[in-house]
């Protein structure tokens, strides 16, 4: 059976995935840095993380993900140990060491944000983690926390350009899983539309 993410998109699929899928938001200083654990691009987002804390963009941030097959640490140890060795003070970090997936960072993670800020004292957060899954990031914290501006900033190490994803075929095969999710997703109640149509 052939896997749906190694098809070659339509130029109309190309276009409409660079316009709604790869979004990019304007960034400015937020109450809350949300950081998606993955196992990909670490020091790049690490590396982004570092930037926006020196550059004055948020004054807290979490970092979400449980352990993943192969590892002994969580993805959360992991990336907040190297956002710490960049500089960025550990009791600005909270932690979320249990989830496995985008919905999980996002519920598992409120109950954290509610106990050491209070939810209703952050009124902005920005979505760090990896361009394939862009919009999914701030789409699932809408649906949880629709309340919030949300801001999107994504990282990744292909030296292709990203609106050019389709001519490389690892990222072009990421892309297109994450893409196809998106309608399933918010079917089943996972995600919610944003930034509104």
């Amino acid at each position: 059976m052939e896997n749906r993410s190694d098809r070659l998109p339509t130029d109309a699929e190309i276009a409409e995935i660079n316009a709604k899928h790869l979004v990019s938001t304007p960034i400015r200083p937020a109450d809350l840095l949300f950081v998606f654990g993955t196992r990909e691009d670490v020091d790049r987002s690490v590396d982004e993380a570092f930037r926006l804390w020196r550059e004055g963009f948020f004054r807290w941030s979490i970092v979400s993900g449980g352990v993943t097959p192969g590892s002994r640490l969580s993805e959360c140890e992991i990336i907040k140990a190297a956002m710490v060795a960049r500089g960025i003070p550990p009791e600005r970090i909270l932690e979320e060491h249990r989830s496995t997936n985008t919905g999980e960072n996002v519920i598992f993670s409120l109950p954290v944000i509610d106990a050491a800020l209070g939810l209703k004292n952050i009124r902005s957060v920005i979505c760090l983690g990896n361009t394939w899954t862009a919009r999914r990031y701030p789409m699932t914290l809408h649906r949880h926390w629709p309340e919030v501006e949300k801001m999107l900033v994504t990282v990744d190490s292909f030296a292709t350009p990203r609106w050019r994803w389709h001519t490389d075929p690892v990222f072009r095969r990421r892309i297109l899983n994450e893409w196809d999710k998106i309608e399933p997703y918010k079917a089943k109640g996972f995600i919610a539309e944003w930034p509104a149509e």
